[in-house]
């Protein structure tokens, strides 16, 4: 295990009821911007939990953040917040809303000389960021509680993530039951999301991280586990409650502690979405598998340790390696998340040249725990998925 420096600020309210802790975290007299997508927290009733526990604070109104968020629409909240001098920002949404309120918040502290899009891909510093509160309606990529965030340019085919202390939020509230309302895209993107955050940080070389590595097993269990009863009822509390927590948790920050990483499957799933419209999760579940067989060799210790583990197989390593990816791909397809670039419509020739191209662009040419994938093994990946 590699040495590490470990510190998470964020405090949780985990459980049914908890939207009204909002009120104890932000102070009365606040000018908050609230933040969220399309509109599904005025119908499942998340809304109206929200502007309660925010009487006494002036609230203003950012709506419209979609999947993938966009550059260009999140400086128009950054416009609005400055406009209205707001001292918060409070976004109340999934992975995407949440990213994007880190990205106002550090554009409205960021000097008014400095391009914003510098934020992203870290090619400015940040000192400071507005604070940010978090209330999450979809399970799926732990940014309520972490100091990442991915942003969307469409009109530059980019596609990049930033990270920075400045952006940890202040709090996070998770309430299990919001995902009762999930259309079941949703359900699926978001459990797919959870389980390869987690095995890009684990499923890489053994390297004596032995707490890491039960603490990401213990993760994929409890998401194959709650899966099934999720998908037979939606609205079982333990289920959601245990699904909400693993998503957290694996992207929390003690999974990764002294260990390299790897990463590779979210670079390549990054392009396939600025290139097709993809949904994230659905990028993870065509790449992943595809991956590690293009990398079996590499990976066979922790593949098999993996199957031993989550999937209670037995045999020699290499019989257990390669049952363990039959069994994360028909997970995968368990969940209603496909995992063939055919099923989307999308030819593997063109996806994997215009993959290789993006990657040489972003200059990502060193990919994997080894830095040993180029963008010519990506090109090679992606037609692996087909």
């Amino acid at each position: 295990m590699k040495n590490f420096s470990f510190h998470n600020p964020n405090r949780i309210h985990f459980g049914q009821g908890q939207i009204a802790q909002i009120g104890t975290e932000i102070a009365a007299g606040s000018r908050v911007l609230l933040v969220y997508g399309g509109g599904s927290i005025k119908r499942n009733g998340v809304y109206d939990q929200v502007i309660a526990a925010l009487a006494g604070r002036t609230v203003v109104e950012f709506a419209g953040v979609g999947a993938n968020p966009e550059f260009d629409t999140l400086m128009r909240a950054v416009a609005l917040g400055k406009e209205k001098q707001v001292d918060w920002v409070l976004g109340v949404g999934g992975g995407s809303v949440l990213d994007g309120s880190k990205f106002i918040a550090a554009a409205l502290a960021l000097d008014p000389a400095i391009d914003p899009w510098l934020i992203v891909g870290n090619k400015t510093p940040l000192h400071s960021a507005l604070p940010i509160g978090c209330v999450l309606t979809l399970p799926a990529t732990g940014s309520e509680s972490n100091f990442t965030g991915v942003i969307t340019r469409r009109e530059t085919q980019d596609k990049l993530s930033f990270k920075n202390p400045a952006v940890f939020p202040r709090f996070c509230v998770m309430d299990p039951t919001v995902i009762s309302s999930l259309p079941p895209r949703q359900l699926g993107n978001g459990l797919v999301d959870a389980f390869v955050h987690t095995t890009e940080q684990y499923l890489t070389f053994p390297q004596e991280a032995r707490v890491q590595d039960r603490l990401a097993e213990g993760i994929l269990s409890t998401l194959t586990e709650v899966a099934p009863v999720l998908l037979k009822d939606q609205a079982d509390y333990d289920a959601q409650a245990n699904f909400m927590w693993s998503a957290n948790q694996a992207m929390f920050g003690l999974v990764p502690l002294g260990q390299t990483l790897d990463w590779a499957t979210h670079a390549i799933g990054h392009e396939l979405t600025v290139l097709y419209g993809l949904d994230h999760a659905q990028t993870l579940a065509v790449t992943l598998p595809s991956l590690w067989r293009y990398t079996f060799d590499a990976k066979r210790a922790k593949l098999a340790q993996y199957g031993r583990r989550v999937w209670n197989l037995n045999g020699d390593d290499e019989a257990v390696a390669h049952a363990a990816i039959d069994a994360t791909r028909a997970y995968f397809e368990s969940v209603g998340v496909k995992t063939r670039l055919t099923d989307y419509g999308i030819d593997a020739e063109a996806a994997a040249a215009g993959v290789e191209a993006q990657l040489i662009r972003h200059k990502r040419i060193a990919l994997g725990e080894h830095a040993d994938l180029t963008p010519a093994d990506c090109r090679a990946i992606v037609l692996g998925a087909a």
